[in-house]
């Protein structure tokens, strides 16, 4: 508490005291907590590195900002701040013919966004609409443009600087293909004396820079861009693709900046009022501080003193699912042995139990102690699934909640589940049964696992998130928000339809080289017209390629990244009965995803059930 109030004086004082502003900063190695940056779009570190196009390569945006404000010229003296920014970066064409688009540093106006519709030759910074027209945000950028649209460029690749536009004022020859895959380290730099903007760049091995350039434009940085900007790096691709990544970025400008200037007068006349105005506010800190832990602590004793019995009273009324006692399912797993749990995971673990009275054999799950959502989520849980019957529903045989302990007991399924025979050591299964399992009959799917995931949110393992789900299945916008619905439903859906026809994991790279995911590499082979390449080797061509490429295709569909372009569940069914033609993917301009260095809450209010796994039985 003490802390809180000295941090609060020493706010009133940074209010009132002159700042300077100058800025340098140096990121060697990126990471998820790198302090000096914020990553927007699909731009994510990897491995030390920023990867730009890390969902799929097609008509992608990835940035990189600094995340403080950059004073480039003082508004009171006119004084302009000269700098120097130092980059490298790889270009990797993926031996695409032709590939695009490329990569940019840029000042923008502070608070600047990309705007929607900025794939491609745009590099996000403007859209169709926004391009030449300085009203709408004038910028500074110098682009490594690997691919010619007749629309705005010169007729070749090449580096330029642009000034509130698309077209470079200058420009000079560059080809990425000579360099594919190489190391460019590259320098701009500012002179607000000459006022000279100067580009410099090379392919050596530990170059030296000593002020030489390469390209350079005169020009009053005063007259384009505001006195305070954002200053980052972009890279988009289009219909035409290939890989960005980033390595390093360091960033030094020389300007000082004052601010919240007074007279001496005024600076006393503040500092009487700050001073008590401070102190003041500092003791209703504290005061407040002691009721609202007070009140959090009677408000959870009160929680923790709910009647066990009740809840019992109140899930014995409901019909189906009856109680058990803990030790009548401790004997049924022989004290929840090791040697018989069949899963685990953030939700806690399953054992296989064999209940003597009934002559059973069930699934136990023992749900994690850590459960933030409490009794009263459970109950509804329960009633819930209890009160469902169908059957490619796994059963809810019953209940129990006592040593503290929450426990559900399910059928077991005697054939495991559909990725132990996909991915596990169980024969794989055959084309016909796969084709069968997307369309929901005959295998007799069977789901389970429901929203009770929801339950435990900080027990989690390396391959769940804080959401009700499993990292690989999610729909971008339900990583985003939380927020559960039938489209993202559905991008489950094909994630699962793609794993069933390749007989690959969805976590998965491809290859030891590659970061891309399965989804990426269908993506990449449809394109190419090579789709049924991506089918399970294991079934040596004995498969319906006509049926392959349709569950693929689906799979694809049911998982573009867009959520107003996936298909119904009708729809789905219609084209897996061939009823319908194949789709054809539409061209994907996504709107921006930001991505930050925490993991997202679980604390969606959605009621769809989302947390989903599949068992199989005959």
């Amino acid at each position: 508490m003490m802390s809180s109030s000295v941090t609060c004086s020493v706010y009133f004082l940074m209010l009132i005291l002159p700042i300077a502003h100058s800025v340098y900063f140096q990121v060697p190695r990126f990471d998820s907590n790198a302090k000096d940056v914020v990553y927007i779009g699909d731009a994510v570190p990897s491995f030390g590195t920023v990867n730009f196009n890390s969902v799929v390569y097609c008509c992608r945006v990835g940035q990189v900002l600094y995340k403080e404000k950059v004073p480039l010229w003082d508004s009171n003296s006119g004084k302009l701040s000269d700098f120097v920014t130092h980059f490298t970066f790889v270009i990797d064409t993926q031996e695409f013919l032709p590939y695009g688009h490329g990569l940019a540093f840029f000042l923008a106006p502070v608070g600047f966004t990309s705007p929607l519709n900025s794939v491609a030759g745009f590099l996000g910074l403007f859209n169709s609409t926004t391009s030449d027209d300085p009203s709408q945000g004038p910028i500074i950028s110098v682009e490594f443009d690997s691919y010619s649209n007749q629309e705005w460029d010169p007729p070749v690749e090449h580096v330029g600087i642009n000034r509130n536009s698309l077209s470079s004022v200058t420009y000079a020859d560059w080809n990425a293909s000579l360099h594919n895959k190489e190391t460019a380290n590259a320098w701009v730099s500012y002179n607000a004396t000459t006022k000279n903007l100067s580009v410099f760049w090379t392919y050596e091995r530990n170059p030296n820079f000593q002020g030489n350039s390469s390209l350079s434009y005169q020009v009053d940085l005063k007259e384009v861009l505001p006195s305070w900007v954002t200053i980052g790096i972009t890279a988009s691709t289009g219909q035409y693709m290939e890989k960005h990544t980033l390595q390093y970025w360091e960033f030094n400008s020389s300007l000082n900046i004052k601010e919240s200037k007074a007279s001496s007068k005024k600076l006393k006349l503040t500092l009487g009022l700050a001073v008590p105005l401070g102190f003041l506010l500092t003791l209703c800190l504290v005061a407040y501080t002691i009721w609202s832990r007070s009140r959090k602590r009677t408000t959870n004793a009160a929680l923790q003193t709910v009647d066990l019995s009740s809840i019992n009273d109140d899930l014995e009324r409901g019909a189906g699912p009856k109680r058990f006692s803990f030790r009548d399912l401790a004997l049924a797993t022989n004290n929840f042995a090791d040697d018989l749990k069949l899963g685990e995971g953030g939700f806690g673990c399953v054992y296989r139990g064999y209940l003597t009275r009934e002559r059973k054999i069930v699934a136990v799950k023992k749900i994690s102690r850590g459960s933030r959502q409490g009794k009263k989520e459970y109950i509804t849980e329960v009633k819930i699934i209890s009160s469902l019957r169908h059957r490619n529903l796994v059963q809810l045989i019953g209940w129990c909640h006592e040593e503290k302990q929450f426990l559900l007991v399910y059928e077991f399924m005697p054939n495991g589940s559909l990725d132990s025979h996909l991915f596990g050591s169980i024969p794989s299964l055959a084309w016909g049964v796969r084709y069968k399992i997307s369309l929901d009959s005959g295998f007799n799917v069977k789901l389970g696992d429901f929203g009770l995931a929801r339950l435990m949110d900080h027990e989690l393992g390396p391959q769940t998130t804080g959401l009700a789900g499993t990292l690989g299945y999610m729909a971008p916008e339900y990583v985003r928000t939380g927020k559960a619905s039938k489209e993202s439903d559905v991008y489950s859906f094909g994630v699962v339809a793609i794993e069933i026809c390749c007989g690959r994991k969805a976590r998965d790279c491809i290859d030891e080289d590659s970061e891309m995911g399965l989804v990426d590499w269908v993506c990449c082979l449809c394109r190419r017209g090579e789709i049924l390449l991506a089918v399970d080797e294991r079934l040596n061509q004995d498969f319906d390629a006509e049926q392959a490429k349709r569950l693929m295709m689906v799979g694809l569909w049911c998982a573009h990244p867009n959520r107003g372009l996936r298909p119904s569940i009708r729809q789905v069914i219609q084209v897996l009965n061939f009823e319908a033609p194949i789709p054809d993917l539409p061209v994907n301009e996504p709107v921006l995803e930001y991505h930050t260095s925490t993991t997202p809450t679980s604390g969606s209010e959605d009621p769809y059930l989302t947390s989903s796994s599949i068992n199989i039985g005959r």
